[in-house]
C-alpha cells in the first residue's frame, strides 16, 4: 500500500484529502507544521508528499529545501492558494516535482 504525508494547517483541506485518498487504499499520516513534516519524513518512508507552503514553524518551501538537503527524493507536490509565479518557480527550484 503506498503512503501518502500530507502536510496543511487547514483541518478541512487535511480531513478531505485523507478521506479521498484513504478511499483509494492510500494509506495517509498528516503533518499540521513544517516541523512535524520533517521530523515525519526523516524518520519515515513515504511514496509521495503532498504539501502546504504556508505552514506554522517551517514553511513549504523550507520543508522542500531542507528534504532536498537530506537526499530525501520522495516526490513533493505543492498544493497551495498562493499562486504566484515566484512561489511556483523557487518551489520548482527547491525540489518540488509539482505545484
Amino acid at each position: 500500500m503506498k503512503k501518502i504525508l500530507i502536510v496543511d494547517d487547514e483541518p478541512a483541506i487535511l480531513t478531505l484529502l485523507q478521506y479521498n485518498l484513504e478511499a483509494e487504499h492510500y494509506q495517509v499520516e498528516t503533518a499540521t507544521d513544517g516541523q512535524e513534516a520533517l521530523d515525519k519524513v526523516r524518520n519515515e518512508p513515504f511514496d509521495f508528499i503532498i504539501l502546504d507552503l504556508m505552514l506554522p514553524s517551517l514553511s513549504g518551501l523550507d520543508v522542500t529545501r531542507k528534504i532536498r538537503e537530506d537526499k530525501i527524493q520522495t516526490p513533493i507536490m505543492i498544493l497551495t492558494a498562493k499562486d504566484n509565479e515566484t512561489d511556483k518557480i523557487v518551489g520548482l527550484e527547491l525540489g518540488a516535482d509539482d505545484y
